[in-house]
């Protein structure tokens, strides 16, 4: 069952987005461009934006129109539900919020993404509010019934705060979600409470909003590499001054939510303003050397605040503990074959890390053994894309799932528990991949599951290279047919089985 639902969508894993693999950007954003502004000719959007300037016909390889429509008339058997947003800026990052309200077919929630523009207008980080339909609810006819150019009406804008320099990642505290930490081109981070921060109108010209606090301590820009901790309000990144630096928001803490939907703010409050170095600013608690180039993700362990870790450019992966000092518990040389762009630490098994790389490949490690003959051993290697890997994280429902993102356009969920299940695959089918969402046209720079409504995702693509601008928000949950346990599917199946028929005698 599941691998056919896998095979399904298996035509749809060429690279839609001309991902460089293997010598991918050092920098995974880009100048960015305005879907309304963008001069991409139609002739070149039907080819998906990547003719080659050889004088060669173009052949063999379908378009990425051509396999964004395969997969369009996939979508009312393979998803319970999906909704697509259309971005006239890009977003380079996408977070879920708190749940506001469950009703009978559908739950509010907050989600966070960012306008990462070209200067014409500010810079924000958008606070929006979704409507999330349940499972089972949506019509399949309907689902598939969208406009590629259009907002979805289930994502509204609630709130804009203006940023400083574009917004680079966004990451929420988990012991209260309304309170968010963003990198930009900067070495600050920047801390935001999105309830209390006052909504702007994003002109040319307008003031920055001003950040409720300011973590200082790394001595070159700091992109991408952000984690806030699970069990503690401690924040940890990492950046081109090849350091990963710990911080804690303790001292600036006036209310501790016990879970996202308690009220007020976790941050003393400093008043309006409109400059950010007016902001308070807090100093590193601890600051670790190890790597040899640019930290490019970092994550902490679900179970303790002092443990953590981060991957780099210097193709390494580094377990830390603040309890023992500055310098790395675990190096792990040669995790991969090239950079490594991100990592997520299992949230049900301390001992299972997750990386994803410039190789094209996600890597399973097993922390009790890391290494052999002096490289990265990894219990597993998942190979199923076909550009860089972008982003990687466990699901919130199950202990062995979890998602990888990359410039090729695809997002896949696996599930390692498959991987010894050779009957469970189609051959074709990369082991461990049950599902590919190829619903975006260019590279998928980040996703997340939701940890209040079950399987369900948003993610995010920036499509500069194939529409000239812009980018796409979907927010999708697959069929329960597809990761229930087979038993349950057919037994469900069977009830079915004379309705089915009978409709297949009629002419």
């Amino acid at each position: 069952m599941e691998s056919d639902e896998a095979a399904a969508v298996s035509p749809q894993a060429t690279t839609p987005s001309g991902g460089t693999g293997a010598s991918g950007p050092k920098k995974r954003g880009r100048k960015p461009k305005s879907k309304d502004d963008s001069q991409t000719p139609s002739s070149q959007q039907q080819s998906g934006g990547k003719m080659k300037e050889s004088g060669k016909k173009t052949q063999q390889m379908p378009s990425v129109d051509e396999k964004y429509s395969q997969w369009k008339g996939l979508v009312p058997i393979l998803y319970d539900w999906l909704a697509n947003h259309n971005l006239v800026w890009p977003s380079l990052s996408c977070r879920w919020g708190p749940q506001l309200e469950q009703a009978t077919y559908k739950n509010r929630q907050r989600l966070y993404l960012s306008e990462q523009t070209d200067g014409s207008v500010p810079n924000t980080l958008v606070i929006a509010n979704c409507e999330v339909v349940k499972p089972r609810v949506a019509a399949a006819e309907h689902i598939s019934q969208f406009n590629e150019e259009a907002r979805s009406p289930f994502v509204k804008k609630y709130k804009t705060i203006i940023h400083p320099g574009e917004v680079n990642r966004i990451r929420e505290l988990p012991q209260n979600s309304k309170i968010v930490a963003t990198h930009t081109d900067s070495p600050d981070v920047l801390i935001w409470d999105v309830e209390t921060q006052p909504n702007r109108h994003a002109v040319l010209g307008a003031a920055n909003s001003r950040p409720d606090l300011i973590l200082t301590g790394h001595q070159d820009n700091a992109e991408f590499a952000l984690a806030m901790c699970p069990t503690e309000p401690f924040v940890l990144s990492g950046g081109k001054d090849k350091s990963v630096v710990l911080w804690s928001i303790q001292d600036h803490i006036t209310t501790v939510g016990t879970d996202s939907k308690s009220s007020g703010s976790i941050i003393k409050q400093t008043g309006e303003g409109s400059d950010k170095n007016e902001s308070p600013t807090v100093g590193p608690r601890g600051v670790y050397h190890g790597h040899e180039d640019t930290v490019e993700d970092v994550a902490f362990s679900p179970t303790s605040a002092q443990e953590f870790c981060s991957v780099g450019d210097d193709s390494c992966l580094i377990l830390w503990d603040a309890r023992t000092g500055t310098n790395p518990v675990t190096k792990v040389e040669k995790a991969h074959d090239a950079d490594l762009h991100c990592v997520d630490w299992n949230p049900h098994d301390d001992n299972l890390i997750l990386t994803g790389s410039a190789d094209n490949t996600v890597r399973l490690f097993d922390r009790r053994k890391l290494t052999a003959n002096g490289v990265g051993s990894p219990i597993y290697k998942f190979e199923g894309h076909k550009a860089a890997v972008l982003c990687v994280q466990w699901s919130p429902d199950k202990s062995s799932v979890f998602g990888s993102s990359a410039e090729d356009g695809l997002l896949n969920i696996w599930d390692y528990d498959r991987v010894s299940k050779k009957s469970d695959r189609a051959a074709k089918s990369p082991a461990g991949l049950f599902f590919q969402h190829a619903g975006h046209r260019d590279k998928v720079v980040d996703f997340h599951w939701n940890a209040s409504d079950p399987w369900t995702i948003v993610s995010v693509s920036d499509d500069c290279e194939t529409t000239g601008g812009g980018g796409t928000l979907q927010i999708w949950r697959m069929s329960d047919l597809i990761y229930r346990p087979e038993e349950e599917v057919v037994a469900e199946l069977e009830k079915f089985k004379s309705h089915v028929l009978t409709c297949a005698s009629k002419p």
